[in-house]
């Protein structure tokens, strides 16, 4: 299997874990991740990974605001990726 798909696969697996870890943690009360660590994978093409986690766990879908945060950074992510295989 192409080594960038394993990459793939690999970053949207943890973007998915995470956002069940934030849900976990914020059900139990506990410490959260910190937003940024929630959107960082969006930006080495964890969008699936965040979106299947929002919507399996019901974490942040009534959260306008961190929508918005992943929308920004995906854009930022599909302009990197162009730029980088348009060089």
């Amino acid at each position: 299997m192409n080594r960038l798909l394993l990459a793939c696969i690999a970053v949207n697996l943890l973007a998915f874990i995470q956002m069940a870890i934030d849900k976990q943690r914020a059900v139990r009360g506990r410490r959260r991740l910190p937003e940024a660590q929630l959107l960082a994978p969006v930006l080495f093409s964890g969008i699936i990974g965040v979106i299947a986690g929002m919507l399996a766990f019901h974490h942040k879908i009534a959260k306008t605001s961190f929508h918005t945060k992943v929308a920004i950074t995906f854009v930022i992510f599909l302009v990197a990726a162009y730029q980088l295989l348009n060089r």
